[in-house]
């Protein structure tokens, strides 16, 4: 699908944000927020029409939910063990990341398959799996920290990628272009952060 010029400024201005996020001390949360606001990135409303779901589509929301919760409940834990930037600000943007897959879940009557926001918590067996591993990895140091990072960013990315070659909802697939494109820039700034020598 072509994208619109606002897809191409929110990856331009994603781009921007990220590539500072190991420059600048302090998390920009509230301005890459505004961003999502304002060019609708990712925000799950889809606008008044309803279209109906496919049991792929509906299976893919419910998926993409977790596994949104699995990138902020990680960054979480990392942020606050390691004190590093890239994961104070990049857990913000999963938690919208979270909210926008939700909101699609309420617009089109899917359950919520989450029952806690506790974090650490999940209902699949094969989430909490990989948490764990992700949490016994990432605390070994920085360096491995920023790797489970890259490894969630690349897992999000694979499966948004695969989910767009059957979904044809408008809603979903505008919700899913958008967060593909900004798990592409949280990619690219655990890369950046990963070429910088730490300190640990």
């Amino acid at each position: 699908m072509k994208k619109s010029k606002y897809h191409l400024l929110i990856i331009s201005l994603f781009t921007s944000f990220f590539l500072l996020a190991c420059q600048t001390e302090n998390p920009t949360s509230t301005e890459y927020s505004d961003i999502l606001s304002k060019y609708g990135g990712g925000n799950g409303n889809g606008g008044g029409t309803t279209y109906e779901l496919s049991q792929e589509e509906r299976d893919g929301l419910i998926h993409m939910r977790i596994e949104e919760k699995l990138a902020r409940d990680v960054y979480i834990v990392m942020g606050e063990l390691w004190n590093h930037k890239v994961f104070l600000n990049i857990q913000l943007s999963e938690q919208k990341h979270m909210e926008a897959v939700k909101r699609l879940l309420d617009k089109y009557s899917v359950p919520d398959p989450l029952t806690t926001d506790s974090v650490g918590v999940f209902p699949d067996t094969q989430f909490q799996l990989l948490y764990d591993q992700y949490i016994l990895q990432g605390s070994q140091s920085l360096n491995e920290a920023l790797l489970v990072g890259k490894a969630i960013e690349e897992l999000d990315i694979a499966d948004l990628t695969f989910q767009l070659t059957f979904v044809d909802n408008p809603d979903i697939i505008r919700v899913y272009q958008n967060l593909k494109a900004a798990s592409e820039n949280h990619l690219a700034a655990f890369i950046k952060c990963l070429n910088v020598p730490t300190a640990e």
